[in-house]
């Protein structure tokens, strides 16, 4: 009986190797150029300003205390916690290369803030409804490029899960049409 050669017999680790290497560089490939440190700085400044915008406002809700939070609590915690990164941020910005430039795929970003922004408006206006089925239909047809069909279902029934929890259940008092 013969002992297989240990030379010729594949080594799964190879493989796996060779995969990973091919798929780091197809990432790579499809990575849009890095920004630079002025790039990733503004980025960070602008954290920086939203994160001091939503500790202001929120202050002025009214904090509250731990054992009785006001509406603003939460929303300051959190815009502090923004604050404190985006500072650390700017202070490492210098070093660090993973900001990337501005392309065309960026613009999706804008559209989906631009649509956040039409639901805040429209929502006192016509209800939480029509503008929360808007905004799921956009972002699923037209940012995650599905099929009209399943972008129309999950919209409705995510639309509808929503006013049963939160309308039914839990009793929130949103803005509605019926």
């Amino acid at each position: 009986m013969s002992m297989p050669d240990p030379a010729r017999s594949p080594d799964p680790l190879d493989d796996v190797a060779v995969e990973t290497e091919r798929l780091q560089a197809e990432l790579d490939e499809s990575r849009p150029p890095h920004a630079g440190p002025p790039s990733q700085i503004a980025a960070a400044l602008v954290g920086l300003g939203a994160g001091i915008f939503g500790a202001v406002g929120s202050y002025a809700l009214g904090l509250g205390s731990l054992t009785q939070p006001g509406p603003g609590l939460w929303p300051f915690a959190i815009s502090v916690v923004i604050v404190v990164l985006s500072a650390a941020l700017v202070a490492a910005g210098r070093r660090l290369e993973d900001a990337e430039r501005f392309s065309k795929a960026s613009l999706l970003t804008l559209v989906a803030l631009v649509t956040l922004v039409l639901l805040a408006a429209l929502l006192p206006v016509i209800g939480f409804e029509i503008p929360s089925l808007l905004l799921m239909f956009v972002w699923l047809r037209w940012l995650g490029k599905e099929s009209w069909l399943s972008s129309i279902v999950i919209s409705v029934c995510t639309v509808a899960a929503f006013y049963v929890l939160f309308v039914l259940l839990l009793q929130v008092p949103l803005p509605r049409l019926i």
